[in-house]
């Protein structure tokens, strides 16, 4: 059975058997979380002892657009330091969450929602999930996974073609790659995922919890490549790149950035 156990305007925290399903409230934007968002996920992150897996999916047919684009065409140094900072903090808790965490990729994973599929321990994602990183396509970089992290998960090779190629992927090519675990038709994706987090109530949460964090070795290695990485976005915010690839975003045009320097 589900029950919701705490509702925002942007984030719906749900008991499904015993699992917390944490489910992103913002289709109007494809789910795009900014700092307030983070916060309330990486709360329930900390607090999910009480159960014995962590489930994220997103609402209205999308599973999460990465950070908010709407603060990039007028950038102040404040806000965007906030929503890079809630973006780790909210990566490391899931990591750190002492519970498996799946993503039940329920549409579009672009950008930072990638790079929370490559944060999560499982993933399983609906046939017509896409993935893809966006970052110099919108002005951006994608430094806190995809240009380190996802290269141990799929191939350094791989993970060079999503992170500077800015292509889209279907969920099939996502699986081939090694990004998710399963792939499933559309109306079975719940289901398949809650199936998935019983086999979790058959072991030991202890143990559970000791490969987890034993297995963290890459992230943690790589952690202050995310770090140094958003010290650059911090310095580059503003910048003409920056400005030109959000609006082009927001206006559903393609961008046309400045010539090299």
């Amino acid at each position: 059975m589900s029950s919701p156990t705490s509702t925002t305007t942007s984030v719906v925290l749900e008991s499904v058997d015993s699992s917390l399903w944490i489910r992103l409230n913002r289709p109007e934007r494809r789910n795009a979380f900014d700092a307030e968002m983070c916060a309330v996920m990486v709360d329930a992150l900390h607090e999910a002892t009480e159960y014995r897996s962590v489930v994220i999916t997103g609402s209205g047919g999308s599973f999460c657009a990465g950070g908010s684009l709407g603060q990039l065409s007028q950038p102040t140094v404040k806000e965007l330091r906030g929503l890079y900072r809630s973006s780790l903090e909210l990566f490391d808790a899931i990591r750190t969450c002492p519970r498996p965490v799946v993503a039940a990729v329920n549409g579009a994973a672009a950008g930072g929602g990638n790079e929370l599929v490559v944060a999560c321990d499982l993933a399983v994602a609906a046939r017509s999930a896409t993935f893809g990183q966006t970052g110099p396509r919108v002005g951006s970089s994608p430094v806190s996974g995809a240009t380190n992290v996802m290269g141990v998960q799929i191939g350094e090779k791989r993970a060079k073609e999503l992170s500077l190629l800015c292509r889209r992927y279907p969920a099939e090519r996502a699986y081939e790659m090694g990004l998710v675990n399963e792939v499933v038709d559309d109306e079975l994706l719940e289901e398949s995922v809650r199936s998935l987090c019983r086999e979790f109530e058959a072991l030991s949460p202890r143990y559970l919890e000791i490969t987890k964090v034993s297995s963290n070795i890459w992230w943690n290695s790589a952690r202050d490549s995310f770090s140094n990485g958003l010290g650059m976005l911090v310095q580059a915010i503003g910048s003409a790149d920056m400005i030109e690839g959000a609006q082009a975003f927001l206006e559903k045009r393609k961008p046309q950035f400045p010539p090299a320097e």
